[in-house]
């Protein structure tokens, strides 16, 4: 036993030496750092695996958070991005499926998901497979189309090709309230489609100029992915219209109706293999028991049209170009 009057000595110089040396600090973060992905079998059995890669939600580049905002979780372009890298290591990885629950996002990250994917299948001669859930549009449908083979639940809906970009003119409510909004600006188009004033007949020209071409890549990705449309069938059925899985069947922009383990056993019959473990990428902390764990819809997604990312109610989020069907 320590004698007491020892052990307040020792606690005395060691609490002394700690202010002679500067003050120590434990640094604990609010928002946890996300963790590496691990792979874990939630269907089947055996050595070969057949990859499970979720598509929920607005698709985007920009950080997630989850648990209240209290625990940040990278974007969807890097978290796909890291699982195809993942699954890239692996040679047992014989099929992808995306499972796809998506009404689209912005222009950008929705073209970056699809160029992934196609690298992915370059790469590797890995064969991949879109299984579309609830919706599967706009954006959404952008990435299917990188896929081999696009299914869809039949209760699916699917389609919306086009793109738009939105804004509100918050002017006459300012003026309501007494608020006054003041520009001052090198040039005439420095404040293209602000919110606080009516757009121009030039303002509207340029940004129409701006989604058309960004119409015409989302027509050559739709024409490329789909080999049995014509380019010019595709430019018909892209007026922005939304179809369920059996129209979407009749008109070629899927291949099939049926469920996500159809897809599986599609994947596993076009390889020759009887037997493979179903897999998916998570990040510790969260449960994944099945095939469906994780699959939130994705309507409305709380879509905020002032600041499409979310972040609050700021009207100068700026111009943003979306492959997004919201009605």
């Amino acid at each position: 036993m320590l004698d007491s009057r020892y052990l307040k000595t020792l606690v005395l110089s060691c609490v002394t030496t700690v202010f002679l040396c500067g003050c120590a600090f434990v640094k604990m973060p609010l928002v946890p750092s996300a963790q590496p992905l691990r792979e874990e079998v939630v269907d089947g059995e055996g050595k070969k695996k057949v990859l499970l890669l979720d598509i929920s939600g607005i698709i985007s580049d920009k950080k997630r958070t989850s648990g209240w905002g209290l625990r940040e979780r990278v974007s969807m372009v890097a978290e796909v991005k890291e699982a195809l890298k993942k699954a890239e290591a692996d040679d047992a990885v014989f099929g992808v499926v995306l499972r796809i629950n998506s009404p689209g996002g912005t222009v950008t990250a929705s073209d970056i998901l699809h160029h992934e994917v196609v690298r992915y299948k370059k790469k590797t001669g890995v064969r991949v497979v879109a299984c579309l859930m609830d919706v599967g549009t706009s954006g959404g449908y952008y990435v299917a189309t990188a896929a081999d083979e696009i299914i869809a639940h039949p209760t699916s809906v699917t389609g919306s090709i086009g793109v738009m970009a939105m804004k509100f003119n918050v002017q006459g409510l300012l003026s309501r309230i007494g608020i006054e909004e003041e520009t001052i600006k090198s040039a005439d188009m420095k404040d293209l489609w602000s919110p606080f004033r009516p757009s121009t007949s030039e303002e509207r020209e340029i940004l129409q100029s701006i989604i058309d071409t960004m119409h015409e890549r989302f027509v050559d990705v739709v024409a490329d992915g789909r080999k049995s449309l014509t380019r010019e069938r595709v430019e018909e059925l892209a007026d922005g219209r939304v179809y369920t899985a059996d129209q979407a069947i009749a008109v070629g922009l899927i291949d099939g109706v049926g469920y996500l383990n159809q897809a599986v056993e599609g994947l596993k019959a076009s390889a020759g293999i009887e037997k493979a473990s179903v897999i998916i990428y998570y990040r510790p902390g969260t449960y994944k028991g099945s095939v469906y764990s994780g699959v939130p819809s994705p309507a409305p997604q709380v879509l905020n049209l002032i600041a499409i990312n979310g972040e609050g109610l700021a009207t100068s989020a700026g111009v943003q170009f979306m492959y997004l069907w919201a009605p």
